[in-house]
């Protein structure tokens, strides 16, 4: 039985596309990371993560920095910028202090954020002063 190398590509890259990585409780990791893959963040992290993966930070996890990735579900502590291409999703522990940058969001009930916040794709809104609103002429019949 023999295997092409095209069969063992294959399966290398679907491999990689569904691994893991995992930052454990004792862990502090300090610098940037760069990764195609997603990560779950039990430590503590100061610096950047960059993934075109998922990010989920854990209760106890921390995060000092700046996350850019595609989804992420965050029941730990953020400081700093969070942009997420698709959906963000933060759990009732969560504590976001700083930027995020959301397709959608979903927030539960409990979820400390302490962030402007700013979603893709929506259409910048801008308040009239008082001079500028239109008063609708009366009509009589």
């Amino acid at each position: 039985m023999a295997f092409s190398i095209i069969n063992k590509t294959t399966m290398q890259q679907s491999r990689e596309s569904n691994k893991i990585d995992i930052i454990e409780k004792s862990t502090k990791i300090v610098g940037d990371i760069v990764s195609k893959a997603d990560f779950r963040i039990d430590g503590n992290v100061e610096g950047s993560i960059i993934t075109t993966g998922k990010v989920v930070v854990g209760e106890e996890g921390i995060v000092a920095g700046k996350i850019t990735c595609t989804n992420s579900d965050i029941a730990g502590s953020v400081k700093g910028t969070v942009d997420v291409s698709g959906i963000l999703s933060l759990k009732s522990s969560a504590k976001i202090e700083g930027d995020v940058i959301t397709e959608k969001l979903a927030v539960e009930t409990g979820a400390n954020v302490d962030a402007s916040i700013s979603m893709k794709g929506s259409k910048k809104m801008k308040a009239l002063s008082s001079n500028e609103k239109e008063t609708p002429a009366e009509k009589t019949a």
